[in-house]
């Protein structure tokens, strides 16, 4: 009898306690029957999904998430985007995140440039890269304000800084350090001068909404590899996702991608499209992953009430749905786990362990608690490895 699994990523989700929420979280806040009836059927517990000394990103807490050692594996966040945009990138290659931004007295004002619509955002990509491309440089529009740069022959040893973790940072203090600083620092600088009066920078203004000051480069490294899910698990996977981030992870260990259509990586996007999709999946699939980006982009925000409703959105209209259809299988388990924090307080990722709570199947009740952080840790079952979570979930 094969077993149907499904696992929902709330991006970002947990958080520490908010005084506008009275000292609770937003977990504690949001209205989530459907989460706490799965934490308190069944098994709830704390994961750590960002291994001590690594970047608290999406990209390494995600990949722990599936079920595989970021130690081990991870080699940058951008070549994971690059797999995600079809981009073959060579052995001597190197490829960076390129974000559009905002930068306002100085500062990082804002990671997306207003979340910057696709259709906009290519385009200001693909005019950058017939002004500053080469035969060695070539930029690639991606979704929104997300975008990929790739250096053909040249070697770096840089440090660089996610935007979305400096907001309000002065820019001086997060420009990329180390070898090959000098053309990264060039590329951003001639950016700026190259948008300073496009039509869009002009029409945004009018409109009232962020404009595009700069590029910003980071999240670099080389060509990545990792080994076949299904080969080391016996299961046939798909993801449903907005962001290149989970759909190159996914296509790097084999799953298949389900594109939905009003799906956003934003607080706006599809929440219903999605459960739908994913109840459909599972005729076809093993296991299914849900990533929903909307919580991670209201902590970056610093909104706390946005945070809490896409919280409440994915309880009520992929949590809910999702939950009530796998028990229409003999056998089944689902999943709830955010892949990190993004407190809205610093508006920053943190590699604190984050809550997950799984039902179903061969999964027995123990605190009857409510999903949330304070009774994920009261439950005395603790991960310290992420990347072995999905075996407890799926063979525990």
């Amino acid at each position: 009898m094969t077993t149907k699994y499904v696992i929902i990523v709330p991006d970002g989700a947990a958080d520490e306690p908010l005084e506008q929420f009275g000292n609770k979280t937003v977990f504690e806040a949001a209205n989530t029957p459907n989460m706490d009836k799965i934490s308190s059927t069944g098994r709830l517990g704390l994961v750590r999904t960002v291994p001590e000394q690594m970047e608290p990103g999406s990209d390494v807490a995600q990949m722990s998430l599936l079920g595989y050692d970021p130690k081990r594996y991870y080699t940058g966040r951008a070549p994971i985007e690059a797999v995600a945009r079809n981009i073959d990138l060579s052995n001597t290659d190197w490829v960076f995140r390129c974000n559009l931004i905002t930068i306002a007295d100085g500062k990082m004002a804002d990671h997306s440039a207003g979340h910057i619509s696709t259709e906009e955002g290519s385009k200001l990509i693909n005019d950058l890269n017939k002004q500053l491309g080469t035969d060695k440089i070539h930029f690639y529009p991606g979704v929104s304000y997300r975008h990929l740069v790739v250096f053909n022959g040249l070697d770096f040893k840089v440090q660089t800084f996610p935007p979305h973790d400096y907001i309000g940072t002065a820019i001086e203090k997060i420009l990329p350090h180390g070898k090959g600083e000098e053309l990264l620092i060039e590329m951003m600088a001639r950016s700026q001068q190259l948008f300073a009066n496009t039509d869009i920078n002009k029409i945004r203004k009018d409109l009232g909404e962020n404009q595009v000051s700069s590029i910003w480069l980071w999240g670099q490294g080389v060509k990545a590899k990792m080994e076949n899910f299904e080969k080391r698990f016996g299961l046939k996977g798909a993801t449903i996702t907005a962001v290149d981030l989970a759909r190159g992870l996914s296509l790097l260990i084999g799953f298949d991608l389900i594109n939905v259509p009003g799906a956003t990586g934003f607080v706006d996007t599809n929440y219903q499209g999605k459960a739908a999709a994913a109840i459909d999946a599972l005729n076809k699939y093993d296991i299914v992953l849900v990533h929903i980006e909307a919580p991670d982009e209201a902590g970056h925000s610093g909104n706390a009430e946005m945070k809490k409703k896409a919280v409440e959105r994915i309880d009520k209209f992929i949590v809910g749905p999702v939950y009530e259809a796998m028990q229409k299988f003999p056998s089944w388990r689902i999943l709830v786990v955010p892949d990190h924090p993004t407190p809205v307080r610093t508006g920053a990722h943190v590699a604190d362990p984050v809550p997950f709570a799984m039902a179903g199947t061969g999964v027995a009740g123990v605190l009857n608690s409510p999903f949330s952080e304070a009774n994920a840790a009261k439950s005395g079952l603790k991960i310290e490895n992420g990347f072995e979570l999905m075996e407890y979930f799926l063979k525990s």
